[in-house]
C-alpha cells in the first residue's frame, strides 16, 4: 500500500514539475473556410446573446454593462469583454474574470476566399494554474475548443443558406 501511495505522489509531483516547465503564455490558431460571406459570419459571431442557438457548449448568455457578457457553458461560467470589433473583418473578446487560473483573448479574423470566408481564431492565453496548464497542453490541446467553434460556425452558416 505504501508503494502505491509513493508512486501516486511521484506521478503527481512529476505532473506539476512538467507543468511548471511549460510557458504560462501561449498563442494558438485554428482556421476553416465556411460557406458564407464575411458579413454573415461576422453577424453570427458578433451576436453573442444568440450563441446558445449555434454553439452546443453554451447554455445561456447574460448581456452585462457596455461590451461585457457572461457565458454559461458546459465548462463553467466566464465573463468576457469585447476588445476589438471591426464589422466583417475581426472580432475579439478577452476573459474579464481574474480568478479562473487562465485568461486571454480570442480573435476571430474573417477573410473572403473564393466566395466563402476563411475564419481564423487565434487564442493568446495565459494559464497560471499548473494543473490547467498541464491539461491544456497535453490532454485538451490548445486548439480543440477553437476547432469545435469553427465547426459550429460552419454548421450554422450551412443552416442559414
Amino acid at each position: 500500500m505504501k508503494i502505491v501511495l509513493v508512486v501516486i505522489i511521484l506521478v503527481v509531483a512529476a505532473l506539476f514539475i512538467v507543468a511548471a516547465l511549460i510557458p504560462k503564455h501561449h498563442s494558438a490558431s485554428a482556421s476553416r473556410v465556411v460557406r458564407a460571406a464575411p458579413a454573415d459570419v461576422y453577424a453570427l459571431i458578433r451576436d453573442v446573446a444568440n450563441a446558445p442557438q449555434w454553439r452546443s457548449d453554451v447554455t445561456r448568455v447574460e448581456l452585462l454593462d457596455g461590451n461585457r457578457f457572461r457565458e454559461h457553458a458546459k465548462y463553467g461560467v466566464v465573463t468576457y469583454e469585447i476588445v476589438d470589433d471591426k464589422p466583417s473583418q475581426s472580432f475579439a473578446t478577452r476573459i474579464a474574470d481574474k480568478n479562473l487560473g487562465y485568461t486571454g483573448t480570442w480573435t476571430y479574423r474573417l477573410a473572403p476566399e473564393n466566395g466563402s470566408t476563411r475564419v481564423t481564431i487565434t487564442e493568446d492565453g495565459e494559464v497560471s494554474n499548473l494543473f490547467f496548464r498541464f491539461m491544456s497542453r497535453f490532454v485538451f490541446g490548445y486548439t480543440t475548443t477553437m476547432e469545435k467553434t469553427l465547426a459550429a460556425i460552419a454548421a450554422a452558416c450551412d443552416t442559414r443558406r
